[in-house]
């Protein structure tokens, strides 16, 4: 019965507003969520996911090609400005969704069922999945996977220290964070008030989430760590593969060639 309970006060929001340039021309009619990848596209290997979890409550914020994505059962928010803004801006598009303990995804990942259930045990008001064994699915991606990694750095009890940052050196980074998370608790409330407030001081000053660029255009980890400067703790839900990026051509013809010589359960086992 308790299980029960906790999952009807969970609900999802997957962000998939973006165009997905570097996929294109798998992208060029249709958003990078509808891709195909193994016989379903991404939006339907994720929601697949999510009810085979036991959350039904599923959003989506939409942008580019909108009206292509139909599939029953999700409620849908559209970010208007996708073609200006970044992650951060296409979540509050469905701030009336963040409450009681919100699943976050990116629409272009996909992932086993063990990695969501690991992030749903999580108790901690931020809950943010690191891949420790990240290196395996980006020597697969990239030639030098410093050139794609983000800095990533732990202490002793997995809160995250530092997170999103352009790194130098390997020893930089604990793990790799996939674009999945969960706020509840005392985090949905902080994370509201520390958007507004974050977004009303840059109408007169730089962006204090990243001052390089115009606050609409903040990415998630910069928003992330926006959080940790402020003194909160962002607790990481540690795993080892399991998922997957579809972010350009490349990693669409790999991720094909790896599954028709059946080596892609290195990286993630279909349907489990």
């Amino acid at each position: 019965m308790k299980k029960e309970i906790f999952r009807n006060n969970l609900n999802a929001i997957i962000l998939a507003a973006g165009q997905g340039k570097r996929l294109a021309p798998l992208t060029k009619n249709k958003p990078k969520c509808m891709v195909n990848l193994f016989g379903k596209t991404l939006l339907e290997w994720q929601v697949s996911v999510f009810k085979k979890c036991g959350i039904t409550d599923i959003s989506i914020v939409t942008g580019y090609r909108s009206e292509l994505i139909d599939l029953p059962g999700l409620e849908f928010f559209q970010n208007k400005k996708f073609e200006t803004t970044n992650m951060v801006e296409s979540l509050f598009c469905a701030s009336e969704k963040l409450n009681k303990s919100t699943i976050v995804s990116y629409g272009d990942i996909i992932f086993e069922k063990r990695i969501l259930n690991k992030l749903l045990e999580s108790k901690h008001d931020f809950s943010v999945v690191i891949d420790k064994n990240w290196r395996k699915q980006w020597d697969t991606r990239f030639k030098n996977p410093l050139d794609h990694a983000e800095s990533l750095r732990l202490n002793k009890s997995d809160d995250i220290l530092d997170i999103g940052q352009r790194v130098q050196n390997i020893d930089e980074i604990c793990g790799q964070y996939i674009g999945l998370m969960k706020f509840q608790n005392k985090g949905i409330n902080i994370i509201k008030d520390f958007y507004h407030k974050c977004k009303e001081y840059s109408v007169k000053n730089l962006n204090p989430l990243n001052s390089s660029l115009p606050f609409e255009k903040s990415y998630m980890t910069d928003f992330l760590q926006g959080l940790i400067s402020s003194n909160y703790n962002l607790k990481a839900v540690i795993i080892e593969n399991g998922w997957l990026e579809l972010d350009s051509t490349y990693d669409y013809e790999i991720y094909q060639k790896m599954y028709h010589d059946n080596s892609l359960k290195e990286l993630i086992v279909l349907g489990n």
